[in-house]
């Protein structure tokens, strides 16, 4: 069970040890996913208007993937269809469907932006601000977090949800799932900090001895013990940064849309330094809004989570949006990864609401700095999604709801996709160099089959494919020429054509690498590998020359190999294939390149230009001397006042027979006993094993008494 440190002024520190006092009436459902919800009073219903919405994002995507793959069937149809080009033109349409989808929502959003509109659910982000008359909880769980950027941050926000005048309405949770020991003691010392320096009341720390299913599971726990206290919970991420402006609007329209059960929010990114990070930002912040208007303005109701920066009814959240273990081994089975996906489908299979707002604004988080850190996140990604592919077998989900699973899902599925559709083209150009026709197949024929193909034909095909990737990035930018206070705010008309020119050639060399990347993180997890629970990276993006070389060794070589056959066949078709074969042959320098910090003059954003107040608040404590970090059992030896709190916080030691103890516990206690001072104790005790000391009152006081 978990522990929790309070504010010191807090009435919950008159509470029983543990947990507060307040158990929730709500649970979390066990059921199987399968099982029926218990749905709504009044579920959401979709109009007319909406259904011709969707019905107009699908025809157009259909008529393009016809049209384009029409188009490529004249192409590889002369002669007469081979298998290897059965198969191209296969994969051709897959992808180029997955690519008109993506059109058709950013071409959906372009014309709603114009109109200056594109909340899915009615909410102002100017005027006055309302009233509250509910209680919403803040939670940000945790895993292994810088603390003193943690807590900076949570202050930040804090302090602007104060300065609305409703700070009443919001408690405050930090809900601690890290298995670091010294970065647990430094989370607990900052929060103290931050509860000395707000003069708060409403500020709670718990650390989850037991990290059962991660984050879902962290949110989990505390909804079933304490949800029944609230009507609303906005969830964080480590790195999640909101305004007080937004989360009062965000809770009073949950408050007076009572079909509503979660609301989504579009972050922004900010604080990038590397030039990676930085290529994020400004493509996020000048593409994101107008592709987040588009999916919203078709979504309506049937919207998606994305885990963190939402406000969710607690009351739909606990009834519904319970996760069973999938079946099976890791990677596909056990505790799904991608939680929040499965959590929005089951609630809106309930006939709850679940909607986005892409116009409100205030809501902003960060970024990997690096090309390889963001590959490792996207690993994990990559593995939770591909668990949905049992989530699809759910009974009565929404068919967006299932759209959402086969999306994500896609988002992966295409870079091997790509990847293949690649290298079936390099072997039917070997083919027809190296292999010798037969002009006169078997069987009577008064005319000889001559191979041929129609390349400028092809050549239409191909630049009319990458319109669709590149139209609506200027679509993005002729959106900025008609707002003249963000267009300034970018740097001006020409500064934004400049980035959005160099936004797309830095894009089209890193593409290739995570091509690349993606397919081995497929073949990994249908091999039956699990991507684990890795900390994320905050600090700059510098990486190591030997990891360099070893991590983007894969890439390099698949580049020197499709150089080589390329240059087998023809210069041609070695040119035509250049911008994926000069991405992937220098991807190690790429990679050192874009983990730098570049280019910081062209890739201006709004949030630079003119930054919000809670994000300028939030740098300036971030950017203030942090205690020096120690090992833990050395801090709490030191600091009695610490060490005081963090024993009043441990829950009751657990009782049972010898099955039931931990080992590591057991192991640390031996050792404790076996060493002749605080010294040599503390240095035979592995992380693991100081990590059960700190949660045990009394061998931590027998260990701290030597």
């Amino acid at each position: 069970m978990g522990a929790i440190v309070t504010s010191p002024q807090s009435d919950v520190a008159a509470a029983a040890e543990g947990f507060l006092p307040q158990e929730s009436p709500l649970a979390m459902s066990a059921a199987d996913l399968g099982r029926p919800p218990h749905a709504v009073s009044t579920p959401v219903s979709v109009g007319a208007g909406m259904l011709m919405r969707r019905a107009f994002v699908l025809m157009l995507t259909v008529a393009l993937t016809g049209a384009g793959a029409y188009e490529m069937y004249m192409v590889v149809q002369v002669g007469g269809v081979t298998i290897m080009e059965g198969m191209v033109l296969v994969l051709f349409v897959a992808l180029l469907a997955w690519i008109a989808f993506s059109f058709a929502s950013a071409l959906a959003g372009f014309f709603v932006l114009l109109r200056r509109n594109g909340n899915a659910l009615p909410i102002r982000d100017d005027g006055p601000l309302p009233q509250l008359a509910s209680r919403t909880a803040v939670l940000l769980p945790t895993y292994n977090e810088n603390p003193h950027q943690l807590m900076a941050r949570l202050r930040a926000i804090y302090e602007s949800v104060e300065a609305t005048g409703q700070g009443d309405s919001f408690d405050w949770f930090v809900l601690s799932d890290t298995r670091d020991p010294d970065i647990w003691i430094a989370e607990e010392r900052a929060f103290l900090e931050l509860c000395e320096a707000c003069g708060a009341q409403r500020l709670f720390y718990r650390h989850r001895a037991d990290n059962t299913a991660r984050k879902s599971g962290n949110v989990g726990e505390w909804i079933t013990r304490f949800g029944g206290a609230y009507r609303f919970m906005i969830v964080l991420d480590a790195d999640s940064l909101m305004s007080g402006d937004t989360m009062v609007r965000m809770a009073h329209a949950m408050e007076t849309n009572p079909q509503a059960a979660l609301l989504q929010t579009l972050p922004v990114i900010v604080n990038a330094r590397s030039l990676f990070s930085r290529l994020q930002q400004f493509a996020g912040r000048l593409y994101g809004p107008m592709v987040a208007a588009g999916v919203a303005w078709w979504h309506g109701s049937e919207g998606n989570y994305w885990g963190h920066n939402a406000i969710i009814r607690i009351e739909a959240f606990a009834q519904q949006a319970g996760l069973p273990e999938l079946s099976g081994r890791k990677p596909f089975g056990g505790h799904i990864l991608s939680h929040d996906f499965v959590e929005a489908a089951l609630m809106r299979r309930a006939g709850w609401g679940i909607y986005m707002a892409p116009m409100l604004g205030g809501s902003f988080e960060e970024v990997p700095p690096s090309l390889l850190d963001f590959a490792a996140r996207d690993r994990r990604w990559c593995q939770g999604n591909l668990q949905h592919l049992a989530v699809l077998r759910t009974r009565r989900l929404h068919w967006i709801s299932r759209l959402h699973f086969m999306t994500g899902i896609g988002s992966y599925i295409t870079a091997p996709l790509w990847l293949s559709f690649l290298l079936l083209g390099i072997l039917i150009s070997l083919q027809a160099r190296f292999i010798r026709p037969e002009y006169f197949p078997k069987g009577f024929s008064l005319f000889p089959n001559w191979p041929a193909q129609d390349p400028v034909l092809a050549a239409w095909v191909f630049g009319l494919t990458m319109a669709l990737l590149i139209v609506p990035k200027l679509l993005g930018f002729l959106l900025l020429l008609t707002r003249s206070d963000v267009r300034r705010q970018f740097g001006g008309g020409f500064r934004a054509l400049t980035g959005v020119i160099a936004e797309v050639l830095i894009s089209a060399m890193i593409a290739p690498v995570m091509m690349v990347f993606q397919s081995i993180a497929v073949v990994e997890i249908l091999l039956g590998r699990d991507a684990g629970w890795q900390t994320q990276r905050r600090d700059d993006g510098a990486v190591e020359r030997r990891e360099l070389y070893r991590k983007y060794g894969v890439p390099t070589a698949c580049g020197v190999a499709m150089a080589i056959s390329a240059w087998a066949v023809s210069l041609p078709l070695l040119l035509w294939m250049s911008p994926v074969i000069v991405g992937l042959l220098f991807a190690i320098p790429i990679g050192a390149w874009t983990a730098r910090p570049a280019m910081r003059a062209l890739f201006v954003t709004p949030e630079e230009a003119k930054p919000p107040r809670v994000l300028v608040r939030a740098n300036e404590l971030a950017s203030s001397p942090a205690l020096a970090s120690a090992p833990a059992l050395a801090t709490l030896r030191q600091d009695s006042g610490l060490l005081h709190r963090h024993l009043s916080s441990l829950p009751p030691a657990r009782r049972g027979g010898p099955g039931e103890i931990d080992l590591h516990l057991a192991v640390a206690r031996a050792r404790i006993e076996a060493s002749d001072s605080f010294d040599q104790a503390v240095r035979h005790l592995t992380p693991r094993e100081t990590l059960a000391v700190l949660g045990d009152s009394a061998l931590l006081e027998g260990v701290l008494a030597k």
